[in-house]
């Protein structure tokens, strides 16, 4: 009765993926993907919305797009941001100024309960993600969660060697009271970085890839 009851408790941001609504849109999603794998940066510079918003802070446009992401560096952090916001998912929604249609991506992005601090929550991005007593990959798995919603105390979370912002190991409570450690890739904000896609003049572009609040 003690698991029926906790487990009742719990809440999720289940995928969802609005894409296969729109022919055209899907068919652009692919590719995109497709480029991003393959690093194709002229394709990604070719998608890019002249006015496209990039922060709160006033960066906009293509070469502030550059300028941030710098996509012929050997390393340009971009792929691996941009990656799992453009595979997981998304919805449509209509832009309430030009009346057209706005595809955000991930689904966590436009998922969330508005009632949860976006601060304070998070929510397991993937299922059957391992539930771990301590941040070890060896440790015991105390449970699996699959797209619960999470409480994360980053005070006691485990930051990457060398890394005074990132972190490795997130330790989590989920609203049922399940605790551990998780994987950072395994958890996300719904505030972390989203894309944002338009048709315009018959062309699919990316009008913002923005993160924070």
């Amino acid at each position: 009765a003690f698991a029926a009851g906790t487990f009742g408790q719990e809440r999720f941001v289940r995928p969802v993926d609005q894409a296969p609504n729109d022919a055209s849109f899907l068919a652009f999603r692919t590719k995109l993907i497709a480029a991003a794998e393959s690093r194709d940066a002229k394709f990604i510079l070719s998608i890019i919305d002249p006015k496209i918003e990039l922060s709160f802070g006033g960066d906009a446009g293509l070469a502030d797009f550059k300028r941030i992401w710098k996509l012929n560096a050997a390393k340009s952090p971009f792929w691996e941001v941009f990656l799992p916001a453009i595979r997981n998912g998304g919805r449509f929604d209509r832009d309430p100024e030009s009346r057209q249609m706005i595809f955000a991506a991930p689904y966590t992005f436009d998922g969330f309960p508005e009632d949860l601090d976006v601060f304070e929550y998070q929510a397991i991005f993937g299922s059957d993600v391992n539930l771990r007593s301590t941040p070890n990959a060896d440790a015991p798995v105390a449970a699996r969660l699959s797209y619960n919603i999470v409480r994360v105390d980053h005070d006691r979370s485990v930051k990457r060697k060398g890394s005074d912002e990132e972190f490795e190991w997130y330790r989590v409570e989920t609203l049922g009271g399940l605790k551990g450690f998780v994987k950072s890739e395994f958890v996300r904000s719904p505030i972390d970085y989203r894309a944002g896609f338009q048709k315009k003049r018959g062309v699919w572009k990316m009008i913002f890839f923005i993160a924070g609040d």
